[in-house]
């Protein structure tokens, strides 16, 4: 790690085989695990809590202080998971006293000029395309992908699996295991591609696209939907998570059905 043109803060935690290539600024406060590199000209500021085998690209800026007006200079943090690769010119906002930190999840992508706000939760293996925005207190599950340009209002949850196509602009909470498209954002699908990638049986991902045709294709509201599938449909936990989802929802869920056909 001896890079003279780069500046590490004597109070900065540094691990064994990383890499800080030069023109760097590493903070006080600031922890980063074992085979981790840093490109040229990134900024890790104050609170930083970097894992393992990362890659941060040039340009990044990671745990600057909140764009919030209510923060008031509290200490809270930024973590971000093993083998979690960060592109070019990123910026990732620490926390505030509603969570006290950001969090991103092991084996990410959060691609080129993405921003992510303070006290944002996300899962592992998510891949967020090209400037994709999170807004303030946004909770994303494991295994979502972004496309390019998608912008994500405060306090919105997006489920496990979910596909949001690019452009969109996320206003509400979605749901687990969907494809959410058009202008407002609407149900288009399952993610069938990303599930089977992932593992799950066509019978699995039939059983998941007729929970979703109650709640979506039928004129049902979300209560009636909910009871519905909860009296009609055999207990299985991708079901469950599907009715915990709907009913923790705060903001409320997507509406609207697009056939992709």
């Amino acid at each position: 790690m001896n890079q003279p043109l780069a500046y590490v803060h004597p109070g900065a935690k540094i691990a064994k085989n990383v890499v800080i290539e030069p023109f760097s600024t590493i903070h006080n406060n600031v922890t980063i695990g074992e085979g981790t590199w840093i490109g040229s000209n990134v900024t890790i500021m104050e609170g930083a809590r970097i894992g393992k085998n990362c890659n941060i690209f040039p340009g990044s800026v990671i745990s600057a202080t909140p764009q919030d007006l209510k923060y008031q200079g509290e200490e809270t943090t930024v973590h971000i998971g093993d083998n979690t690769t960060i592109r070019e010119c990123a910026t990732i906002n620490k926390g505030t006293s509603d969570r006290m930190k950001t969090v991103i999840g092991n084996n990410c992508l959060i691609m080129a000029y993405c921003h992510v706000a303070h006290d944002c939760f996300i899962g592992d293996n998510c891949i967020f395309s090209n400037n994709s925005t999170l807004a303030g207190h946004v909770t994303i599950g494991t295994n979502v992908v972004l496309a390019g340009m998608v912008a994500v209002h405060q306090f919105v949850s997006i489920g496990n699996h979910a596909f949001v196509t690019g452009g969109s602009l996320v206003r509400k909470d979605v749901p687990p295991y969907v494809k959410a498209a058009r202008e407002p954002l609407s149900y288009v699908g399952i993610n069938s591609i990303g599930l089977r990638r992932r593992g799950f049986t066509s019978e699995k991902i039939r059983e998941i696209q007729n929970v979703y045709r109650i709640l979506y294709q039928k004129n049902y509201n979300n209560t009636q939907a909910a009871s519905i599938i909860e009296a009609e449909m055999v207990a299985t936990p991708e079901r469950d998570e599907i009715l915990q989802f709907i009913r923790d929802s705060q903001r409320g869920i997507m509406k609207g059905y697009f056939s992709s056909n």
